[in-house]
């Protein structure tokens, strides 16, 4: 059944389609002098780049293919600056074939609600009713007046989240204040497409797509697979393309697209002392501890041990990936089914997963 509503929304998809704690600042490119190749809108040319002319160890492409075969894999894309450097299909999947980004899809929601920042629409360091109206949870006035946006963005709202998904009152409930307590919490976090919906006064689509889909010549459409969780379905290559806007510090192919380099840089660095991992919706590589989704335990050491140190990464139910790393250039995509621990997102496919790459790009 759900091999058949995957290709469901699949075949609609085409036929709509066709019509460290420290934290540091990224420098904003010049956009005159990005050196990094951005393809065109409307049309499926992509210009490559030939590994063997990367350098890259030839002689591990196939390990790294036949992990990527076990474990499920329909899509995988590596951009090197800008580039496609590999653009590998398995089974039914092609480049216009679409998938579900599961979590990873919280990192368009964070990107967008910037520009709304950006637009004035906002403050995310707001409260969160004053989008949301009072009595969006079942706290008390008091409680519920210490969440903020930014609190949702960073995973400490201090409501239950046990019943993950739900985004009623009745079950958005109190556990700690506001800012104390790290949990990983899908109703807080989708209620904030609620947020920009309301200080826009538009539909949480059209906006989206007006201000980000649209403008970097992504394809695809948010879809609600439970009636509260809307989850984004695209092509690999749009994945791809969104990537390289961030790797990109948000300027596309000379044009800025959110200008907020302060913001850009809190999204992307450790965004609160009780998860260093994690940034605004974004996961963080290269720090001294972690938090995992559904676990209150801190582990010790980096998020993925095989991954440079500097790699973020947008991680999915069922290991969507997209990965980004700026010392390298490279912009990495992995679509496909389960590899093997049905898990929210971070998973040890992470660390196999790299530990083949990074054989490959040597």
């Amino acid at each position: 059944m759900k091999h058949f509503y995957l290709l469901f929304l699949t075949g609609l998809f085409l036929i709509l389609g066709c019509a460290s704690d420290e934290v540091v600042s990224d420098p904003a490119p010049n956009p005159e002098e990005s050196q990094f190749y951005f393809p065109p809108s409307r049309t499926a040319e992509w210009e490559t780049v030939s590994p063997s002319d990367l350098s890259w160890n030839t002689d591990a492409e196939q390990e790294l293919q036949d992990l990527l075969v076990e474990k499920s894999t329909k899509a995988f894309i590596i951009l090197k600056d800008g580039k496609i450097a590999v653009e590998w299909y398995f089974d039914d999947h092609d480049q216009n074939t679409s998938w579900y980004w599961a979590s990873a899809g919280k990192t368009l929601t964070t990107f967008t609600l910037g520009l709304a920042q950006e637009e004035g629409l906002l403050n995310i360091e707001g409260s969160s009713s004053d989008y949301l109206g009072e009595g969006w949870t079942s706290l008390t006035t008091e409680k519920e007046n210490l969440i903020t946006i930014w609190h949702q963005l960073t995973m400490t709202s201090g409501m239950d989240d046990s019943e993950f998904d739900c985004v009623t009152p009745e079950c958005l409930t109190y556990l700690a204040d506001a800012g104390t307590r790290w949990a990983y919490h899908n109703g807080p976090y989708t209620l904030l497409q609620s947020v920009v919906s309301n200080a826009s006064d538009m539909g949480w689509t059209d906006y989206f797509n007006s201000r980000l889909r649209d403008r970097i010549g992504m394809n695809g459409f948010w879809f609600s697979t439970s009636g509260t969780n809307n989850v984004y379905f695209s092509t690999a290559r749009s994945m791809a393309r969104f990537g390289l806007l961030n790797l990109n510090n948000g300027v596309w192919d000379g044009e800025t697209i959110l200008a907020d380099t302060d913001y850009l840089s809190a999204m992307k660095n450790t965004s609160q002392s009780l998860n260093k991992s994690y940034g605004y919706l974004w996961w963080l590589n290269g720090k001294e501890s972690y938090r995992g989704p559904g676990l209150q335990i801190e582990f010790e050491g980096m998020l993925i041990p095989n991954a440079p140190n500097d790699l973020y990464a947008g991680l999915g139910k069922n290991d969507q990936k997209l990965y980004i790393v700026p010392s390298e250039n490279l912009v990495i995509v992995r679509m496909g089914e389960d590899a093997g621990e049905n898990s929210l997102g971070l998973s040890s496919f992470d660390n196999q997963l790299w530990e083949k790459l990074s054989a490959y790009i040597d």
